[in-house]
């Protein structure tokens, strides 16, 4: 079972970064599902995991590791002008319409790797991924 488990971690890894060379001029913009996004959380530790859901959403429960930055907050595009560019960030809302309007904003702010979690948080805890309190 173990091996088993190691293989599919291993190839929805590799998905995900066959997926992430399809981008064009090097940026990587891309919406994955759950289990590819925690397989990419898994195996690469400097991943930067935002919730841009609301404080109160944000308190109920969240992704381990998960910053929040409230996309309806008016300095929302300013608080994300502030960060690295060049990092890899996994992005996720409620359901994923939050997230895909984000999606814009990294983009004209020049972030070059931003992968968003399909379904946003409901859909990781439908596919039974954890989630903590923060």
């Amino acid at each position: 079972m173990k091996h088993a488990t190691k293989a599919l971690i291993t190839g929805l890894v590799l998905a995900a970064i066959t997926l992430a060379g399809c981008s064009s001029e090097g940026a990587v913009h891309e919406t994955v599902s759950p289990a590819s996004a925690a397989a990419v959380i898994a195996a690469e530790p400097n991943e930067i995991i935002l919730d841009i859901r609301t404080q109160d959403e944000f308190d109920a429960g969240v992704i381990e590791g998960a910053i929040n930055i409230d996309f309806y907050s008016p300095t929302f595009s300013e608080q994300l002008d502030e960060l690295d560019k060049d990092a890899h960030y996994v992005v996720y809302c409620r359901s994923g319409n939050r997230s895909g309007q984000a999606m814009r904003t990294f983009k004209e702010l020049g972030f070059t790797n931003v992968t968003e979690i399909d379904g946003g948080i409901v859909n990781w805890y439908a596919s039974g991924l954890p989630v903590v309190l923060p």
